[in-house]
Formats: C-alpha cells, sequence, structure tokens
C-alpha cells in the first residue's frame, strides 16, 4: 500500500467508528513556547487531554505532521525521520482499553493487511516508587486477541536481559512503556497528564546483529522490529506534593507511524523505500550516478531525502532558514542535505530541484505545499548557494589550520559554529591530509554550546502558555488587541505569523514590508492600551467554520481547524454579535481573561525584521 491509500483508511475507519476527522495542526506550535516544533499527535490537543471541550466532540482522528529537531543525527539507518506523519485517534473521556486495542489491531489486520503473527505488543510493568500498578488489563485483552487468531500469547518480562523467552505480551518498565511530554514519572512537572501505553512492534524476521546487543527482543535497536504504533492511556497526572492522581476524565492518546505502518504493509523494514521517498532517491541517483543500494552511499541518500522532505514540509509553515528558533533548525536541515549530497557527487545547486518530488506525493494531503512550492523552492535554492560560499570559506579556513598537522577541538568547533563547517567534513579531509583532529576537546565544546542553549532556552521559554499561568494568559490576550491594532494603523494585509509568549514578554510575528516608524508603534501603543482602558468583555463560541469566515474571522491557523471552530471575540460574544460589534475577533483555542481591563498598561519594547516581508514586535504589559 502507499502512505496515502493508509491515511486515508484509517480516518475512514476511525470515522465510521464515530471520530471526528480533524484536520493536522500546524508544525509550529500555536500559543506553545515550551517547543518549537509540534513534535507528536497530542501535541495540538492537550487542553482537551486535561478537561477543556472539543468543538468536533470527545472522539477525534487525525493524521498529524510532526517533526522531531532531536532525531536529526539518528537519520540514515532504515527507521529514523525527522518529518513524520502521527496517524491519531483519540478518546476524551469516552472509551479505553478495551475498545481501543481491538480496533487498532483490527486495522492492521483486517484494513492494512499485516501478518498477526509477526505482531509483537509491549505494556508497562509498572512503578513501585510512585504506586503506579502494572497494567494487567491491557495483558488480558492482548491474550484474547491473539488466541481469537490461534496464537500463543505469553507474557514475559526482562527481555533486555533475557531475551524473547517464547513470548508474545512484553513487560517493560516506565523508560519504555510510560508516556508523558517529559518522559518518565520522576520527570514530569506538577500539573503534567501522563499514562501507561502499550506498544505494537511488527517483525521483518530479520538475523539479530550483535552489535546491538547479545539477545533480541521488540525494543531491540538491530532492525528485526520496529514499533508501528503506541496506545497512550492517559490517565494520571502529577500533583504538587509529586504524588500521582486520576484525571477527572480516562483519555486514549493513539499515536501510530504512517511511514512505518506502510513500510510493514510491504514487509520491507526500509522506511526510505516507501512512496514518498522513491522520487526523491530516483531523483538523486539519476543526478549522482550512483545507486541506492549501495551500501556505501545508503547514508547520504537518506540524509537528503528526510532532511528535503522536513525541509519543504517546516517552510511551508513558516519556518523559513535563519539563525535563530526553529529557521535555525531549518539552515541545519538544508546544510546537511547539501553536505550529503556532496558526498554523492552532486555539487551544483540541484537541492531545490528536488522539491517537486515531494509536492507531488503530498499535494492530495496537503494542498498548502503546492501553493507555496515556489516560495519553498525559492528559500531552498537561496539557503544552498549562500551555504556553498560559507563552505568555500571554510576550506579557506580548513586549509590554514591543516598546516600545523593538528587541529584542536577548539579550531574544529570555530570551523563549525562560524564558518558553518560539518564536523565529519573536517574529519573526512584531515583524514585525507593526515591531519589529527581532537575530537574529545570538539565533543566537550559541542556540550558548552548545547548546555548554553538549553540555559537559553529554559529562560526563553520559562512558564510558557502551555502552563496557562496569570501572565501568560494576559499576554496571550495582548496579541489580539495588537493583531488587530496593527491592521488598523498598517493595513489589512498585515496577518500573524507566528507567536512566542512566557510570564515576562509577548513575541508577535506578522507580515509588513516596511519597518514601522516611530508614529506607527505609538498610535498601535495607543489603540492597545485604548481598548484596556475601555474593559472590554472577551467572549469565545464554537461556531461553524463557514460562518466564521463568513463574519471576517483571522487568525493563523483557520486553515488546519475543523468543520466546527473555537473563535474568540473582544468587545461582544460571537454567537450572537456582528462582526461591527467586536473589535478583535480570531479562531483560537484560547485561554484568555474575561476583561481586557486586566492586562495594565501595554509597552511595544522592539519593532525589527526577521526575513524579507516579515517583522516581530516584543511587547511587555507594565
Amino acid at each position: 500500500m502507499t502512505s496515502n491509500e493508509i491515511r486515508q483508511k484509517y480516518l475512514k475507519f476511525f470515522e465510521e467508528r464515530g471520530h471526528s476527522v480533524i484536520p493536522s495542526a500546524s508544525l509550529l506550535p500555536e500559543n506553545d513556547p515550551t517547543t518549537l516544533f509540534t513534535g507528536s499527535g497530542m501535541q495540538p490537543l492537550l487542553p482537551y487531554l486535561l478537561g477543556e471541550k472539543h468543538p468536533d466532540g470527545n472522539k477525534l482522528v487525525d493524521s498529524q505532521k510532526s517533526f522531531r529537531a532531536e532525531d536529526i543525527e539518528e537519520v540514515g539507518d532504515n527507521r529514523h525521520t525527522t518529518f513524520f506523519e502521527m496517524l491519531g485517534n483519540w478518546s476524551l473521556g469516552v472509551y479505553f482499553k478495551k475498545e481501543q486495542i481491538p480496533w487498532f489491531f483490527e486495522f492492521l489486520t483486517d484494513v492494512v493487511g499485516l501478518d498477526s503473527n509477526n505482531i509483537y505488543v509491549t505494556v508497562f510493568a509498572g512503578d513501585e516508587a510512585n504506586n503506579i500498578p502494572r497494567d494487567t488489563e491491557s495483558v488480558e485483552i492482548w491474550k484474547k486477541i491473539f488466541e481469537e487468531k490461534g496464537i500463543e500469547a505469553k507474557d514475559v518480562e526482562n527481555a533486555g536481559e533475557l531475551g524473547m523467552q517464547g513470548g508474545r505480551i512484553f513487560y517493560y518498565d516506565a523508560k519504555k512503556n510510560w508516556w508523558s511530554r517529559a518522559g518518565m514519572p520522576q520527570n514530569m512537572p506538577a500539573g503534567e497528564p501522563g499514562g501507561p501505553d502499550s506498544e505494537i512492534f511488527y517483525d521483518f524476521r530479520t538475523e539479530h546483529d550483535s552489535a546491538f546487543g547479545e539477545v533480541c527482543h521488540p525494543n531491540c535497536d538491530c532492525g528485526r522490529f520496529l514499533e508501528i504504533g503506541n496506545s497512550v492511556f492517559m490517565e494520571y497526572i502529577k500533583t504538587e506534593g509529586g504524588t500521582f492522581e486520576n484525571l477527572p476524565q480516562k483519555n486514549v492518546d493513539f499515536g501510530g507511524g504512517l511511514e512505518r505502518i506502510t513500510a510493514a504493509s510491504n514487509n520491507n523494514g526500509d522506511v526510505f523505500e516507501i512512496d514518498v521517498f522513491k522520487k526523491i532517491i530516483k531523483n538523486l541517483e539519476e543526478a549522482s550516478g550512483k545507486t541506492y543500494s549501495n551500501a556505501e552511499f545508503q547514508h547520504s541518500f537518506r540524509v537528503v531525502a528526510d532532511h528535503l522532505r522536513a525541509a519543504v514540509f517546516v517552510i511551508a509553515d513558516g519556518a523559513s532558514p535563519s539563525n535563530t528558533d526553529s529557521g535555525y533548525i531549518t539552515r541545519r536541515l538544508l546544510r546537511r542535505s547539501v553536505r550529503h549530497m556532496d558526498l554523492l557527487g552532486i555539487t551544483e545547486n540541484t537541492l531545490h530541484k528536488l522539491v517537486p518530488a515531494v509536492v507531488e506525493n503530498y499535494k492530495e494531503a496537503y494542498p498548502k505545499l503546492a501553493e507555496k512550492q515556489k516560495e519553498i523552492e525559492d528559500a531552498i535554492k537561496k539557503e544552498e548557494e549562500k551555504f556553498r560560499r560559507t563552505l568555500t570559506k571554510g576550506l579557506k579556513e580548513f586549509e590554514k589550520l591543516a598546516e600545523k598537522k593538528e587541529i584542536s577541538g577548539e579550531e574544529a568547533f570555530i570551523l563549525f559554529s562560524t564558518y558553518g563547517f560539518p564536523f565529519d567534513l573536517t574529519l573526512e579531509l584531515a583524514e585525507e591530509k593526515s591531519v589529527n583532529v581532537d575530537r574529545e576537546g570538539f565533543e566537550k565544546e559541542m556540550e558548552k554550546h548545547k548546555a548554553l542553549s538549553r540555559a537559553g532556552a529554559e529562560q526563553k521559554f520559562k512558564g510558557g502558555l502551555a502552563d496557562h499561568s496569570e501572565m501568560s494568559v494576559k499576554y496571550h490576550t495582548a496579541t489580539h488587541l495588537l493583531h488587530q491594532a496593527l491592521r488598523d494603523v498598517l493595513g489589512s494585509h498585515v496577518f500573524q505569523t507566528g507567536s512566542n509568549i512566557t510570564p515576562e514578554r509577548l513575541r508577535f510575528d506578522f507580515s509588513h514590508g516596511e519597518k514601522m516608524t516611530p508614529d506607527e508603534i505609538k498610535e498601535t501603543e495607543d489603540i492597545v492600551n485604548q481598548k484596556v482602558k475601555e474593559a472590554l468583555p472577551v467572549y469565545y463560541s464554537d461556531i461553524s467554520k463557514e460562518k466564521a469566515k463568513e463574519m471576517g474571522a483571522i487568525g493563523l491557523f483557520e486553515d488546519t481547524y475543523g468543520d466546527t471552530v473555537r473563535v474568540y471575540g473582544i468587545g461582544a460574544d460571537p454567537a450572537t454579535a456582528e462582526r461591527s460589534e467586536m473589535y478583535s475577533f480570531e479562531y483560537c483555542g484560547g485561554p484568555h481573561v474575561k476583561n481586557t481591563s486586566e492586562l495594565g498598561h501595554f509597552k511595544i519594547k522592539k519593532e525589527e525584521s526577521i526575513s524579507a516581508g516579515k517583522r516581530r514586535i516584543k511587547a511587555v504589559l507594565e
């Protein structure tokens, strides 16, 4: 099957079982400054998992675009990708284990056609330290399912040490079978939801590679087993005292890797041989004269195919290459792609020419890619040209350092950080010239750099809107006033392109081609403060998408909402008012203050350019 076929069949399967199909959220999270990208299906739905009512009901299904920057270095094997689609279905307090587990098994075996004999599952072994019991209920459900297929379903423990032991169901601890955004129970902050999970693995029946351990088991990384789905039973929340309590509602949060399920349906453990990568790799083969099947070049083929696909999607959602935040990750993806194209012998500016191969695969499911194809191609072309110039400078600097036949860790790091010179390139060239490179010293410099970056991120994202703190909520409402004020002052071409909110300040990105004048900044401030002074009430309503459009609602994420949308009106209730009665009227998931009088005095601290046609405002409430 193709990934398009599996995506469609999955959505239809759960729609037939009473689920509302909701569109994918943006890869750039709305109102969540704790992370640069949407990295899981549950991330956009967190408020609803905590009890807020979703406008489309309490049974939902989607295919969520996801990106995990931490997997960049992992790409190159047969299973890791930075961008992926997460098939997801949710029960917000309606059904639980006895419905979820059989449904997904039925989808895999009866719809996708996977062989039941190749399916193995894992469950939560419990956590005594946190007084969380083992998940025996899931074990009993799985045993019944396998028995109906005539398969013996023995449950075993300690598979990491003892191997398969003839098992079909495997107990693992919280490192493997517990899910929360913060990881294991002890790492979770107060107020964070989580729960045990049950993962499904597909067995490709390949030989075990002892380089990955003496014994093989479902969580082994040798390539025999591939995780294709994970049902999280989100039923706990961590208290201020560090203990765990039951959530008011028991939720199901399922995530299944579309690319991995597609690979399993083809009985081929290499995700880079599924349909979405084939055309990219074929184009690379033609340009390089090399073949993907050649093990010497396979790593580079995979890196370019993955990174290009990811870059196309993140640029489409607003993360153009830059030196900061999500744009820096886009730049890193493209520069690594250029580096690996060089290794394939493709030294001309051709990366942007591969964009149509990505768009062609996804234009039906994600039409925005086709709409923005020219913009995406231009951004990639410009970045490739810039990096090739940077590489030229880096090579000159490398030649100087290589003369003394020794490159220190600090020098190698300067090549990387200042000249954008990948460390593996430094090593490769050094080997050719018999130059020693202090690897350990470089790694120490990298660790120092990462520590500084983490500390900066923690400071920058401290107490973001995701925790609904009082000041974050105030700043969130202030962005709505600012958005409308900018449109009043600069014109109706102004639209929000991103935001980042902490309890200390707001950051608001918007479309506008020129630097704001001091008078324009002052007028914008005055309008916002006037609306604060007017003590306008803030209302929300769930209305049809058509009605919202008809009434003129604006917002960054309007194209990702379903048929029913949540809109916020400042000044009047959108359910009953005319647009003219509301000062601000936006698509938004909340939360907000009840009245603008709660905000305080609004002050713009900085207005600057972030890229062509895009500006950024930083402001505070005093």
